[in-house]
């Protein structure tokens, strides 16, 4: 991977993250956490470590994206229920 790569990728990261914290929307903010994961996998990847790579894109970006997901489900249906 080019030079830029490792300068783009680490910007990408820092504005999901800021744009993370500012969402006010919890299903916006629970996929763009999912899109981060994606982005810190193709830094990994970017350094030359697929293998940790490939764990944080099944790991985190899927199953973490998930269980928030059935979380959020959850909390909306209890809050309805109320």
């Amino acid at each position: 991977m080019s030079e830029l790569t490792h300068i783009i990728l680490p910007i990408l990261i820092i504005a999901m993250g800021l744009l993370i914290i500012r969402l006010q929307n919890l299903l916006a903010a629970i996929l763009a956490l999912g899109v981060l994961s994606l982005l810190i996998s193709l830094e990994f990847y970017a350094l030359r470590a697929p293998d940790v790579a490939i764990t944080e894109a099944a790991v985190n970006a899927a199953l973490g994206t998930a269980i928030f997901l059935i979380a959020l489900k959850g909390v909306s249906a209890r809050k309805g229920a109320d």
